[in-house]
């Protein structure tokens, strides 16, 4: 029977190993940590019964991912998918509805529809070509070149097609998911893509927390005859059985050190010098009660983005690429109760917060983030009951796919986006025959959608039909 071997557990390591299983492989996944999920798991990290998310926590692409079709996940959907309030007191509105968003955006209404509600509907058609290699044959060539020709805009340029402050702020938040320049050709692509799938698909939350992800995906893993081992770490190829097929969920750097002189010098030195993006800060916080935004339908949302203008946070992002710290840095607020009230069972809330900060970054950004969530909400420190943060290191040690804090598994300039790790139609294939690169580090990048591991897993079922 062919074997095959899935080195780490993560969202993109389950799927290829669920891929690699149903055709027929026997399946072993092998996780250093104790816990399975990789940017998936949740604890009670603060008080027993109430549930944080480690990191991933709101999942469009994942609700819409081709990989999960007919897997067994249950989505939660709040009521506002994403409020990005200003300072004045108002808030622009994601919600799931094309219609019900513009509504709200007054005279940017028709644009709106004209520029994201084209792409959402085009969506599922779209996925098959963009949650994946650049370079391929695609099989909707004109939606493929209408989402182009919008997403290699500059993020700023882009924005300016909104009249309004708002409209623009709400577009530049979620642009800033992708951790790079706005003024950059390409930045437009991760706002585009994560727009157009909010309005197909939400913004859902896993119910009980992002780890039943994982067990769905275990459980579809073990149904398939597959297996998984934990608190295993694997530092050579060596320490493998000669599997027919490899699959690493790791970043480059591990790669190139687990298969060592196996690659090709240059394939080494592609791998050893992949970049990595900037970094993240976590803030988790138990509050009791609400939070207290200024504007009231901020608490119907479950994700609240805090930078102010659409300018402010271009600056802010391209602080962090360079190296300095904003000193209101763009951070993301998570209510996840708001569609999964299964989180907390009484009055005391799981608050989840980051902010973006410079790759590596190690100091202590408690306070900035702090302060952002209260300039939008004044008297959310009295709010606070415990917290706990953790810095780019902390990531780093609880995930080394996590470099220096990065969590979207690499830069996201243009560059990255087309030659992700390197410039092929194959990007997962390392080069030593039977052995592909499946994490967040290869097309279509960060995100829990798990479609890395399934184009590793195609690409090396092609392989063996060969």
């Amino acid at each position: 029977m062919t074997s095959a071997v899935v080195v780490g557990s993560g969202p993109n390591g389950l799927t290829a190993a669920v891929t690699l299983a149903r055709a027929g492989l026997s399946v072993e996944v092998i996780e250093m940590a104790d816990v399975i999920g990789g940017g998936t798991r949740s604890s009670e990290l603060l008080r027993p019964g109430i549930i944080h998310d480690h990191c991933a926590a709101f999942h469009p692409l994942g609700a819409g991912s081709p990989a999960w079709r007919g897997l067994d996940l249950r989505w939660r959907w709040p009521e506002i998918d994403c409020a990005h309030p200003l300072d004045d007191g108002r808030a622009a509105l994601l919600f799931r509805s094309v219609s019900a968003t513009a509504a709200g955006l007054g005279r940017d209404g028709d644009v709106w529809r004209d520029v994201i509600g084209s792409v959402a509907t085009d969506f599922d058609d779209l996925a098959d070509d963009i949650l994946g290699p650049l370079l391929h044959l695609p099989r909707h060539p004109m939606r493929l070149a209408e989402f182009a020709h919008h997403a290699l805009y500059p993020a700023t340029m882009l924005a300016r097609v909104f009249g309004s402050e708002d409209t623009r702020a709400l577009f530049a938040g979620v642009a800033a998911h992708a951790f790079t320049r706005l003024d950059k050709p390409g930045s437009s692509s991760a706002g585009l893509m994560l727009l157009a799938a909010g309005h197909r698909h939400g913004w859902p939350v896993a119910e009980g927390g992002s780890a039943s992800i994982a067990t769905a995906l275990a459980t579809a893993l073990i149904d398939a005859g597959g297996s998984i081992s934990t608190g295993r770490r694997v530092t050579d190829l060596a320490e493998l059985d000669s599997p027919d097929v490899v699959a690493l969920d790791v970043m480059p750097g591990a790669a190139a050190a687990i298969l060592g002189d196996r690659l090709s010098a240059s394939r080494f030195r592609r791998l050893t010098r992949y970049r990595h993006g900037p970094a993240a800060f976590k803030v988790d916080y138990l509050i009791d009660g609400e939070v207290g935004w200024l504007n009231p339908d901020c608490a119907r949302a479950g994700t609240v983005h805090l930078g102010g203008t659409s300018s402010e946070i271009a600056v802010a992002e391209r602080d962090v690429v360079a190296g300095r710290m904003p000193e209101r840095p763009f951070v993301l607020v998570g209510q996840q109760w708001v569609a999964d009230p299964t989180r907390t069972p009484g009055s005391l809330k799981p608050l989840w917060a980051y902010a973006h900060v410079p790759h590596g970054y190690p100091h202590d950004a408690t306070d900035v983030v702090t302060a952002q969530i209260e300039r939008f909400a004044p008297g959310f420190r009295d709010r606070i009951v415990d917290s706990v943060s953790t810095g780019p290191a902390d990531l780093q040690h609880a995930n080394p796919n996590y470099v220096g804090g990065d969590i979207g598994g690499g830069r996201n300039d243009l560059r990255h986006l087309i030659a992700r790790p390197r410039l092929s139609a194959n990007p997962y294939a390392t080069g030593v025959p039977g052995v592909y690169l499946c994490s967040s580090a290869t097309p279509p990048g960060g995100g829990v959608h798990g479609m890395c591991g399934y184009r590793a897993a195609q690409a090396a079922l092609r392989d063996l039909d060969r």
